[in-house]
C-alpha cells in the first residue's frame, strides 16, 4: 500500500499551511507522493517541490481549476509545466475575476452593516489567490461570526445576501489549458455534484471526449461506499482513479493529509512518479 495525497491547498490560494508546513506536516502522515493544487496558481510549486526534495517526498506539480457550471465542478491538472505562458495567461484572468467577486462581495457586506475592506481580505490571503475563505477569516477576527462555518451559512454561501457568482471557464476550457500546459486533468471531488446518474454519465462522456484522463474516487469528501460507486463509475468510462483528501488545514477540521491506496492504482510514470 501506498500513502498519497494529490489534492492540497496552501497558503497560496485558501489553505492555511504553508508549502513547506503542508510537506512536513505530509511526511508525519507518511505520505510519499503529494501534489499541491492550490486554486487558479501555480505560485507555491517552486517552494513545494523544493520541500519534497528536502523530505524525500515524490512531488506533483498541480492546479485546481473551477469551471463554470450550475454545481460545483472543480477539474484538477497534474504535472503541469508552470512556465506554459498560455496557461499562466488563462490564470491570471481568473485571479481578477476572483478580485472584481470579492470586491462586490465586500460591498455587500458592507451593505449588511459588516464593516470589512478589500484590503483587510487580502491582507489575510497572503498569496496570489484571494478567496471566500480570506473573507471568512476576516468575518470571524472582526467578531460579525462564531466561526468559518457561520459566516458561509449566514452570508457568503450560496444563496447568501453577500454572495456572488464568480467568472469561470467552460470545463472543455479547463481541459484545454491543462493540456496546454503538458499535464493531465481529473473531476474532483465528483460526490459534490449532486448530479444525477443521467446527467452525471452525460457529463462524464463530454468531458472525457475532450481529453478527462481521470476521476477523483478516493477523497475526504467520499465515504466508503461513495469510493466504491466511484470506482464503478471510473472504470465504466475508461477514467484512472486518483486519491486527495482536498486538505486545507485549520479550516476544515477532521480533514487531514493522506490516503492509502494500492500501488497498481495509477499509472504513475504519467504523473512522473517512480514506484
Amino acid at each position: 500500500m501506498l500513502i498519497v495525497d494529490l489534492h492540497t491547498h496552501s497558503t497560496f490560494s485558501d489553505g492555511t499551511f504553508s508549502p513547506e508546513a503542508l510537506v512536513g506536516r505530509a511526511a508525519k502522515r507518511h505520505v510519499s507522493i503529494l501534489s499541491l493544487t492550490d486554486h487558479d496558481t501555480t505560485a507555491g510549486l517552486d517552494r513545494f517541490l523544493a520541500a519534497c526534495g528536502k523530505k524525500g517526498i515524490q512531488g506533483i506539480t498541480g492546479v485546481e481549476l473551477s469551471a463554470e457550471a450550475p454545481f460545483t465542478l472543480h477539474i484538477m491538472g497534474y504535472r503541469i509545466d508552470s512556465s506554459c505562458p498560455g496557461f499562466q495567461k488563462k490564470l491570471g484572468t481568473l485571479r481578477e475575476n476572483r478580485r472584481e467577486r470579492n470586491a462586490l462581495m465586500v460591498e455587500k457586506l458592507a451593505s449588511l452593516g459588516l464593516a470589512i475592506n478589500l484590503g483587510e481580505v487580502e491582507a489575510e490571503s497572503g498569496g496570489e489567490v484571494v478567496a471566500r475563505p480570506h473573507i471568512a477569516r476576516v468575518l470571524v477576527k472582526k467578531g460579525y461570526v462564531r466561526d468559518i462555518a457561520s459566516a458561509f451559512n449566514r452570508y457568503i454561501g450560496k444563496g447568501g445576501p453577500a454572495y456572488v457568482a464568480s467568472a469561470r471557464l467552460a470545463p472543455e476550457q479547463c481541459l484545454e489549458a491543462i493540456d496546454e500546459a503538458g499535464g493531465v486533468s481529473v473531476l474532483g471531488h465528483p460526490g459534490l455534484m449532486g448530479l444525477d446518474e443521467d446527467h452525471l454519465f452525460a457529463l462524464l462522456e463530454r468531458l472525457r471526449d475532450h481529453g478527462l484522463w481521470g476521476l477523483e474516487c478516493f477523497s475526504g469528501h467520499h465515504g466508503s461506499g461513495e469510493i466504491y460507486y466511484w470506482m464503478k463509475v471510473a472504470s465504466r468510462f475508461g477514467l484512472f482513479p486518483t486519491a486527495g483528501s482536498d486538505f486545507h488545514g485549520v479550516d476544515r477540521p477532521g480533514m487531514d493529509l493522506g490516503v492509502a491506496v494500492t500501488e497498481g492504482l495509477l499509472p504513475w510514470a504519467r504523473l512522473g512518479v517512480s514506484i
